[in-house]
């Protein structure tokens, strides 16, 4: 999901870099939960959020919320915060969960949004930007709130073309807002 969001922002002709928040749990714990392999993208340190004019989160939802890996990285943020280091940037969500019902609209609404708040950041949704989202063709993710998929209970669901066309709409819907606040 996170290619198909860096897809279509770099089709809006912006830089688009991808990171992952640092892991908290041990390995052992991991391999109990079925979590995928990491990826090899860097992990992101709270100060770097300053440089970008945007962010859009993936978030692999854990009960209808964020996985506490995120949490804590959120949590580091409050020297960023004390010196209104995020005011009037963009933030956006992305997510994926086990199942319908696992809480994507939740996810953006008491995890990202109240972080995007407080910080003075702007809410970018998606929207309903693509009609896709409404689609009966096939069981999908996504919702106004942002992108979505699901990734079954044990997480061996990848995400379709119709998730990833749907991503890539919010990509690039996001960075053309972004570019226009970044002014």
């Amino acid at each position: 999901m996170a290619d198909a969001i860096a897809e279509g922002a770099k089709a809006a002709g912006v830089q688009c870099d991808i990171y992952q928040v640092a892991e908290t749990l041990p390995d052992e714990v991991l391999k109990k939960m079925h979590a995928p392999p990491k990826t090899k993208d860097p992990i992101i340190e709270s100060s770097k959020l300053a440089e970008y004019d945007g962010f859009i989160f993936g978030v692999s939802g854990r009960y209808g919320s964020i996985p506490a890996q995120l949490k804590a990285f959120m949590d580091s943020t409050g020297d960023l915060w004390q010196k209104g280091a995020l005011v009037g940037k963009s933030c956006g969500v992305f997510q994926s969960t086990g199942s319908q019902g696992g809480g994507q609209e939740s996810i953006a609404l008491t995890g990202i949004v109240p972080f995007a708040t407080h910080h003075g950041m702007v809410f970018v949704p998606l929207g309903c930007r693509d009609a896709s989202i409404f689609s009966f063709d096939e069981p999908h993710g996504s919702s106004p709130y942002g992108a979505g998929t699901y990734a079954g209970p044990t997480g061996e669901r990848q995400p379709s073309d119709l998730e990833k066309g749907i991503a890539k709409t919010q990509g690039k819907s996001f960075a053309q807002i972004t570019k226009k606040l970044a002014k």
